[in-house]
């Protein structure tokens, strides 16, 4: 049964989807069958492996009127061993549409169960939003990478996601654990960065990943040309970097 795990951060900008793409990139690398889950109405995990003409149909037509299984959904990508469910915007009205459904938390978890098998590692990228999209992605998952970035404001919001975690973990998913929290954008130039990293590490201890991701043309630059860092610039710190988180996470969620 595939490793669910959920990438999340109510803050935006912070390299949710960076993250979530290249982190899926490397685990394929490593022959894990890996599944992206893209639940942001904004399709940035979907646009770096294809255009909107080609996404038919998205999970907004798994979770709004079960139109769909995941599996009908789901498109390879050109990279072995990597799968996308993709997201349109239509996933925006979502949140509206389940007000009131018994089951709207549970949803993709549902949707999630005759899928697992089929894959080694799921990865979701949630919308900078603590509603009832990333809440369906943390009752779905095993676990929970939280991104931050360094910089000023960091840990803005970072209680309420918190708060979010015990709560789910609570009823709807007591199997819910903080698999890391990962450090982003880091210029180690600057005096703040290092201050920012210091102030993460000592709320968090060892539940910072020791990898950090620093601030990267490259990693910028790749969603635009359609490729993950690794086939846009493979000898880059991106790469290295993402490829040193790939496996910090597999040994914590053995």
């Amino acid at each position: 049964m595939a490793t669910v795990i959920a990438i999340a951060n109510q803050k935006g900008r912070v390299g949710k989807t960076t993250t979530a793409v290249n982190l899926g990139a490397a685990f394929a690398r490593k022959k894990k069958r890996t599944l992206l889950i893209d639940l942001d109405p904004q399709a940035n995990t979907t646009l770096t492996f294809f255009t909107l003409q080609e996404v038919t149909h998205s999970v907004y037509d798994v979770l709004a009127d079960h139109a769909k299984t995941l599996s009908e959904i789901v498109k390879p990508t050109k990279y072995p061993n990597l799968a996308v469910a993709p997201a349109k915007i239509a996933l925006a009205k979502l949140e509206a549409n389940l007000v009131g459904q018994f089951d709207a938390p549970f949803r993709l978890k549902d949707a999630l169960a005759a899928s697992r098998p089929d894959f080694d590692v799921i990865l979701i990228d949630t919308p900078p939003t603590l509603g009832i999209m990333t809440v369906n992605a943390l009752v779905a998952a095993g676990f929970l990478l939280v991104p931050i970035q360094s910089a000023y404001y960091a840990m803005e919001g970072t209680d309420d996601l918190l708060e979010t975690l015990e709560r789910i973990r609570a009823r709807p998913n007591p199997e819910l654990n903080l698999v890391g929290v990962l450090i982003t954008l880091y210029d180690k130039r600057t005096n703040l960065a290092r201050d920012i990293v210091s102030q993460v590490r000592k709320v968090f201890g060892n539940k910072v990943f020791k990898t950090v991701i620093g601030k990267n043309v490259r990693l910028e630059e790749s969603p635009a040309y359609k490729e993950t860092i690794f086939s846009f610039a493979p000898d880059s710190s991106g790469a290295d970097e993402y490829e040193a988180l790939a496996r910090e996470v597999l040994q914590r969620v053995k």
